[in-house]
């Protein structure tokens, strides 16, 4: 009998279909650049997406000294962590961040981790993400494709 199949499909590991992705983060904010990338990462934009699989992209991320912060959010916005010992909440400002070795890459780290779900499969997830400062990078064995950020909602 030929019947339409009612079952729901679940991507697994082996039928996820990962591809490599670059964006420009040319003139982007940096929320908002976050937030699309974090659903690239996760799978969200795909048909098959399963919420306990990791069946995103593995995305690269060129020019990210070139994301905008708007207002004044490089001097006043805080980041708050907490080391353990009393007295030892820490407070970071993407200023402070910028100002280290490998400045934009923990920026970009961080904001876009925050925007991913709080389990192990997000600490999983973040390393599909590659961030570089200027237009090279070192994944053209993989072949990524260019996309355009500005087209994803």
């Amino acid at each position: 009998m030929d019947t339409l199949s009612f079952k729901t499909i679940s991507a697994n590991k082996q039928t996820v279909n990962k591809e490599w992705v670059v964006v420009d983060a040319t003139g982007q904010v940096l929320g908002r650049l976050a937030s699309k990338v974090a659903k690239l990462l996760r799978g969200k934009y795909k048909p098959n997406f399963t919420p306990h699989v990791d069946c995103g992209d593995n995305v690269i991320i060129i020019n990210a000294d070139k994301i905008i912060l708007t207002g004044d959010k490089m001097e006043k916005k805080e980041y708050l962590r907490y080391t353990g010992y009393p007295g030892g909440q820490r407070v970071e400002t993407p200023a402070s961040i910028l100002s280290k070795k490998n400045g934009w890459d923990k920026l970009v780290r961080r904001t876009v981790k925050g925007m991913l779900p709080k389990n192990k499969l997000a600490d999983r997830i973040i390393t599909n993400l590659y961030v570089y400062e200027g237009a090279e990078h070192k994944h053209e064995a993989q072949t990524p494709k260019a996309i355009d950020i500005n087209l994803y909602k």
